[in-house]
């Protein structure tokens, strides 16, 4: 706390300074706490939807949806699923980097981004799931259009993450606002989870195997033909429905929400990727505060890419596969105000031990008793409390490292894209080599394409991808977290040195206007 210390006694003293001329000193209404209505924040935060739609879509259905309906080899699957994350998370710190030299226009400077990404990300999200007519190809075009849709969402999401720093210059109206966002989007992933999952779900029907000796075999490979068609014109579907969430959502964001320009400060000079990610990696709390939220994160990634697999095949629900996943999502959504309460009564970091922490019973108790369809849905209902958790803290501690930096480098300004999109690059990267290692585990293990049932060794895999891995890296995160260094006290004190910088550049100005003005 000596740098915090030594920077509130320099804010005090300019303001001492200038206390002199008071006609000046009252003449800076334009820096004064931005409050934000209720409207406001609803609609900024459903502008975090679409994200969070496509994403729990992609993220529970792609797996399966590549190995069962387009019937890919696990390999070109695996393939797939890290290039494509892979992708997403290097178009990451570009996006931030070019979004951070982005100039202001008549809407903004994150607002033209967004707007602009939406149709592409559209047509190219719906293309993804469209079975093409013919095979050879065929894993070229769901890597192309996979690779595509990441980029043209991360266009949007990243100048999105970064507007909560422009919708309000007091901290408690951006946490509130985080909030709202939070639990939107927790909505959104019950949204992109029940639409996908209760159109798809209702045709997934699984007839009598085609390998198996009937004397009416070419009547089962018929029904087989017609449900795997039905299930394909299913995802189109669904994939439309989300299509049209998607434009209706940038849509209220665009029309319900004003970007803030930062007036009275100086933005500094523009600077190389180099040198953007030396800025940002050189902030001992940011660094500390992602790499243990990379692994945190990681743990659900993996739950979250071979739930649905392991649902299926391993505790044999096929039918309720999609019901169990919407009420996870369910009561993540109504978890987040009492996440959201707790971390304001406790403290973020007492909330992420807590929140985190949460889930690993419950990961450990699924894998470890007999299937039981009750005891599959209570779990369910568990483990939802704790995705809430992982879903809002991350997303609530940011705008703090990020208010941390500021008050440690007062001459910079104008880089807080590069904050979020760094974040957001490790976390899809590493799971991108986890989704790909974990599904080419399952050809490793014997897993057959397009087969209603499956042998033992994947079902062992499945249960070591759903708890023993992730209750590893959620131990590791936490360890990690533990060192991360803004408390409360250091948080409150941060907001008070930037009130006061803010307040003494607004004397500045005012100063400077009177003398030209007598001038």
């Amino acid at each position: 706390m000596a740098r915090g210390e030594g920077a509130e006694q320099y804010a005090a003293s300019l303001l001492s300074a200038k206390a002199i001329n008071t006609e000046i000193k009252t003449a800076k209404p334009k820096h004064l706490s931005i409050r934000l209505s209720v409207w406001s924040k609803l609609c900024y935060a459903i502008g975090g939807a679409p994200y969070q739609i496509t994403g729990s879509a992609l993220a529970f259905f792609l797996q399966i949806y590549l190995l069962d309906v387009a019937q890919l080899d696990p390999s070109h699957a695996s393939i797939i699923l890290f290039v494509g994350r892979a992708w997403d998370a290097v178009t990451d710190p570009i996006v931030g980097f070019l979004v951070s030299r982005s100039r202001w226009t008549s809407i903004g400077r994150m607002m033209p981004w967004i707007i602009f990404s939406t149709p592409f990300a559209v047509l190219t999200y719906f293309l993804i799931w469209y079975v093409p007519p013919f095979e050879q190809g065929k894993v070229f075009w769901y890597l192309i259009f996979y690779c595509l849709f990441q980029s043209m969402q991360t266009c949007f999401h990243v100048p999105y993450s970064a507007f909560t720093m422009f919708i309000s210059n007091d901290q408690k109206e951006r946490d509130s606002a985080t909030a709202y966002r939070m639990m939107v989007e927790v909505l959104g992933t019950v949204l992109g989870t029940a639409i996908q999952g209760q159109i798809v779900g209702g045709t997934t029907n699984c007839p009598a195997e085609p390998d198996v000796p009937d004397s009416n075999n070419s009547t089962t490979v018929n029904m087989s033909s017609v449900a795997l068609d039905e299930t394909k014109q299913a995802y189109l579907v669904a994939s439309g429905v989300i299509c049209i969430i998607y434009v209706l959502c940038a849509a209220i964001l665009f029309f319900g929400v004003k970007e803030q320009k930062e007036s009275g400060r100086r933005k500094s000079q523009v600077l190389t990727f180099r040198q953007g990610l030396w800025l940002v990696m050189s902030h001992g709390p940011y660094i500390k505060l992602v790499i243990g939220f990379l692994f945190t994160s990681l743990a659900f990634m993996l739950l979250e890419g071979n739930f649905a697999l392991f649902i299926t095949y391993a505790l044999g629900h096929r039918k309720d596969f999609q019901n169990i996943l919407l009420v996870i999502m369910l009561s993540g959504t109504l978890s987040i105000p009492c996440w959201q309460w707790f971390l304001t009564r406790f403290g973020k970091k007492t909330a992420v031990y807590f929140g985190i922490s949460w889930a690993v019973p419950f990961m450990i108790l699924i894998v470890s008793i007999k299937s039981n369809l009750i005891i599959s849905y209570l779990v369910s209902v568990a483990a939802g409390v704790s995705v809430a958790a992982a879903f809002l803290l991350p997303w609530s501690m940011l705008p703090d490292v990020v208010d941390d930096f500021k008050v440690n480098n007062p001459d910079v300004h104008g880089h807080e894209a590069l904050f979020y999109s760094f974040y957001v690059f490790f976390v899809k990267f590493a799971s991108g080599i986890s989704l790909g290692v974990s599904t080419l585990s399952l050809k490793f293990a014997g897993y057959v394409t397009g087969s209603c049932s499956q042998p033992e060794t994947v079902s062992s895999t499945l249960k070591v991808l759903v708890s023993p891995v992730p209750v590893v890296l959620i131990g590791v995160g936490l360890l990690i977290l533990k060192t991360y260094p803004i408390d409360e006290e250091r948080r409150q004190g941060n907001q008070k040195l930037l009130q006061e910088m803010l307040d003494s550049e607004a004397d500045s100005e005012s100063e400077t206007t009177a003398l030209g003005s007598n001038v």
